[in-house]
């Protein structure tokens, strides 16, 4: 391990890598060996504006912290797996971003890229420098392309928001990450607390808020970070060569395929029918979830997005309807962790069990139309392999939009119908007495999904 340096503040660079990794060594700052002292070209002057005591500051900056910039860039162990970590130092300079800030950063999302590795940003910041005027604001467009360019590169990208992170850290490598994780009470917003409206809620801007939101995956306690950052890097390293289909789970039922049209349609909404946690609690050895559509919205109840890990050592994402009607921000939830997984070349599964899409106005004003369209043309781009397994109610568009095309499986307990049966009939201009018959002609059976084309055969 190398030397650390000056023993860390408890809210320094240094201690947020010790908090979650081991065996941290620090690259070099770009265009000269590493000296702990600023590069050439670089002079401790008052920056491009010429901003009377800038230098001082950063000088001032430098013996407080023992850091020579605003974040420490290097490569160590998280949970056992090689990253580059990006900690911000808030002790200086309030972990403002300045040019040579982005300097590093820029050099360190290039490292990721050319040896393969995740990219662990571990963000307290409170936005851009102003001393260094629009110089400083640019630096974002750099961090943006340099994330950009890692997503397209397929390296997985892991964003760890301590306290504060506010302005364009928030904006880039905060929002931007595959995966993000948030300390508890956390002050976390694209607005910083002194350019706030006077009376905005501070309760809005905290770690907690956006996860509600949509924005955090998860809340995660200091004292478990090391281990949920490990599982996530574990979870998000590429197999090497080509993902390979993941199995369809086994059914969690042994009854025999249901008689009639009608009994399928009670079957499947039977209170005591196995639904999704039990089918991934089945299937997975451990999982971790990911939260929120990016969009202000989440979906706990109509579905469960994440990656999980098999015994046999292979990593899935998957997609899973909860039982209920999903509403726009899960569909749109979904659809994130199908482009996610297929950038990191992981196969999904996907369970569908879903009387239909919800269909309130509030569903409308969401853009449910929009969001089930989104997941039609994720699962359809998708180059990794995509696997389904109908568990429940397929109630329309809402369900067809997560079955694979080519590799959906059925149970027993099951059914698919290109509307509810009881739906049906009005629209049929038949009395609801007619519902049996209409369950019937339908041919909604799991049996009848397979003789249709529809699906391969039952689940094993």
């Amino acid at each position: 391990m190398t030397d650390p340096g000056p023993t860390p503040r408890p809210h320094s660079a240094r201690a947020a890598v010790r908090l979650v990794a081991e065996d941290f060594t620090e690259l070099p700052p770009p265009g000269a060996p590493f000296t702990g002292e600023d590069r050439p070209g670089f002079p401790d002057d008052d920056g491009p504006l010429g901003w009377a005591g800038y230098g001082a500051a950063r000088a001032r900056a430098r013996e407080r912290t023992g850091e020579s910039e605003s974040v420490v860039c290097g490569t160590a162990l998280a949970g056992g797996r090689e990253a580059v970590l990006v900690s911000f130092e808030f002790g200086y300079l309030g972990g403002s971003l300045g040019e040579r800030t982005g300097d590093r950063i820029a050099a360190a999302c290039e490292y990721a890229r050319t040896h393969r590795l995740p990219l662990v940003s571990l963000i307290a910041t409170g936005g851009s420098r102003m001393q260094e005027g629009m110089r400083a604001l640019a630096q974002l467009q750099r961090v943006a392309r340099q994330s950009a360019l890692n997503r397209r590169a397929g390296i997985p990208q892991v964003a760890v928001l301590r306290d504060p992170v506010t302005g364009g850290g928030w904006a880039t490598l905060g929002s931007g990450a595959d995966v993000v994780l948030a300390l508890p009470g956390a002050q976390v917003g694209f607005a910083g607390s002194r350019v706030r409206p006077a009376d905005a809620d501070p309760a809005a801007y905290t770690a907690e808020a956006q996860q509600a939101a949509g924005h955090v995956d998860r809340v995660v306690p200091e004292a478990e970070l090391s281990g949920v950052l490990g599982r996530w890097l574990t979870l998000l390293a590429p197999d090497v060569g080509r993902a390979r289909p993941a199995p369809p789970p086994r059914a969690l039922t042994s009854a025999p395929p249901p008689d009639s049209g009608r009994e399928a349609v009670a079957r499947a909404r039977a209170a005591e029918r196995p639904r999704a946690r039990a089918y991934l609690d089945a299937y997975f050895a451990w999982r971790e979830e990911i939260s929120g559509d990016r969009c202000g919205g989440t979906d706990p109840d109509g579905i469960l997005c994440g990656f999980g890990r098999r015994a046999d050592g292979s990593t899935v994402a998957y997609a899973a309807q909860c039982g209920g009607p999903v509403r726009p921000a899960g569909f749109r939830t979904a659809a994130r962790l199908i482009r996610t997984a297929d950038r990191l070349g992981i196969p999904v599964l996907t369970l569908v069990d879903t009387p239909g899409a919800a269909n309130d106005a509030e569903a409308e004003r969401g853009g449910a139309g929009a969001a089930i369209g989104d997941v039609f043309a994720a699962v359809a781009e998708a180059a990794v392999p995509v696997t389904s397994l109908l568990i429940g109610e397929g109630g329309s568009g809402g369900a067809l939009a997560l079955a694979a095309p080519d590799r959906l499986w059925v149970t027993p307990d099951s059914y698919f119908s290109v509307i509810a049966p009881e739906l049906a009939a009005p629209i049929l201009k038949r009395p609801l007495t007619e519902t049996p018959r209409t369950a019937d002609e339908l041919r909604l059976r799991p049996q009848d999904t397979i003789d249709l084309g529809l699906a391969r055969g039952f689940a094993p």
